[in-house]
């Protein structure tokens, strides 16, 4: 293969996938000491231990994708999370102001894998979306319809709420956020995890036959009557987290029953049949924050991914902390991410080739960066 003085060959993923793990992670080390603070590879709490090794920031998405925008050194952001974080992390780290400050240079985002997706996010399409508002409006007056996408959505949907005068939201914020767009319109179309909505709904006092859910497959007004749309207050999208879904209340008896004392700690994904069951409920940084403060000796069933429980469990081990499925349930889609992808992502980029990489169109990232901006103004 050819190539211009200066510049190796691209690499080929395959040999990657022989090596072991230490080669990958001597060979990973070499590469940030020679990139050195330019540099940031961004860990999900989700992902592998072997990759969270790696991070220089490990966190939930957002706050991820807000601490590398911050960083003045950085010129290249390499995400091991999944597609919609990266899609994040570029449009606020090439925000106008953020560019303007690097005199023009703009932060490159690599994703190690690009098959690294996210199954809720993939349950709402934008035009899935579009074709839903279109008959909507057939109903009911668009115009006082606030739509509101959960962090965990495609760029394409952030600004699909951007240009019709909505947010974004994340777990831990959607009641403030719901509270503002009630104050903007007469109710809100929720998307794409129907039981973030819900249950943060259900907590405000409105109730379940005022939450319709909009089924995209349906022939009709997804699924429902014209009375149910024109008494809805939150109009639910039917998506939900793959992870969140697997907890059942059953799981919540058999924890209670064999160990009596032990707290149930659930994320807001979770259906609402397990969520009301809970003690404590809470985002991915509420539940790690929740664990630190406990005393010591605390029993504890945690209903999310298996990878951060785990590494609670490690951290933990003056707490008794389990599981709350007997079903093993790891989020698939940020497992993808491994030393391999990490090692040939950076490699390729050490050696002039950027792979992999997440550049949002302009005008999809100026709408995002429009709700964005509208629920960090959110108190």
């Amino acid at each position: 293969m050819s190539t211009t003085a200066g510049v190796q060959p691209i690499h080929e993923l395959a040999p990657y996938k022989s090596l072991s793990n230490n080669e990958l992670s001597s060979r990973i080390n070499a590469v940030r000491r020679q990139l050195g603070s330019k540099l940031l590879i961004l860990g999900h709490h989700y992902q592998q231990d072997e990759v969270i090794a790696h991070s220089d920031l490990r966190g939930d998405s957002y706050q991820l994708s807000q601490m590398a925008a911050d960083s003045s050194d950085c010129r290249t952001i390499v995400f091991c999370g999944v597609h919609f974080m990266a899609e994040t992390a570029d449009i606020l780290a090439n925000r106008p102001e953020k560019v303007e400050s690097r005199n023009g240079e703009r932060v490159t985002v690599i994703l190690p894998d690009m098959a690294a997706g996210c199954s809720m996010a993939d349950m709402a399409a934008i035009e899935q979306v579009e074709a839903a508002w279109e008959e909507m409006g057939e109903v009911l007056d668009t115009e006082r319809i606030i739509p509101v996408t959960y962090i965990n959505s495609a760029a394409s949907l952030k600004a699909f709420c951007g240009r019709h005068g909505g947010i974004v939201c994340t777990s831990s914020n959607a009641k403030a956020v719901l509270e503002w767009a009630f104050a903007k319109g007469d109710r809100v179309l929720f998307f794409p995890d129907q039981h973030l909505g819900r249950n943060t709904s259900l907590g405000m006092g409105i109730t379940n036959d005022q939450m319709p859910v909009w089924d995209p497959f349906a022939l009709e007004l997804g699924g429902n009557t014209e009375e149910q749309l024109l008494s809805s207050k939150v109009i639910l999208w039917k998506g939900h987290c793959s992870v969140h879904q697997m907890f059942r209340p059953e799981h919540v008896t058999q924890f209670r029953e064999k160990y009596p004392g032990i707290q149930i700690l659930v994320h807001p994904e979770c259906p609402q049949e397990v969520f009301e069951l809970a003690d404590v409920s809470g985002s991915t940084g509420k539940i790690i924050q929740t664990v630190r403060n406990a005393a010591s000796g605390t029993k504890w069933a945690i209903g999310t991914e298996l990878h951060l429980v785990n590494r609670l469990k490690q951290e933990h081990p003056e707490q008794e902390i389990h599981f709350l499925s007997p079903i093993v349930c790891m989020c698939a889609t940020m497992y993808r991410i491994d030393l391999a992808h990490l090692c040939w992502s950076l490699e390729n980029l050490r050696d002039g080739h950027v792979v992999n990489h997440i550049d949002v169109d302009p005008d999809v990232a100026q709408w995002s960066l429009v709700t964005l901006q509208r629920m960090l103004d959110v108190k």
